[in-house]
């Protein structure tokens, strides 16, 4: 996989990897990880209100009045 950045990303991704001791594709290798993992807790959160949510709409409204 080849990752092309424009020359602001490079640069920012530079000196942060930089700034943290580490190099950049340690850097870029990290953020990759923290997308996937924040994305997949989202994707799993929605999944299970979308399918439990429902089952306690009529109490949660009644709750709500």
């Amino acid at each position: 996989m080849t990752l092309r950045l424009d020359d602001q990303e490079s640069e920012a991704l530079r000196r942060r990897a930089e700034l943290e001791g580490r190099s950049m594709q340690e850097v870029a290798r990290q953020a990759v990880r923290d997308y996937i993992e924040r994305n997949s807790k989202r994707e799993l959160l929605d999944r299970v209100l979308d399918q439990e949510l429902p089952q306690y709409a009529e109490a949660l409204e009644r709750l709500g009045q």
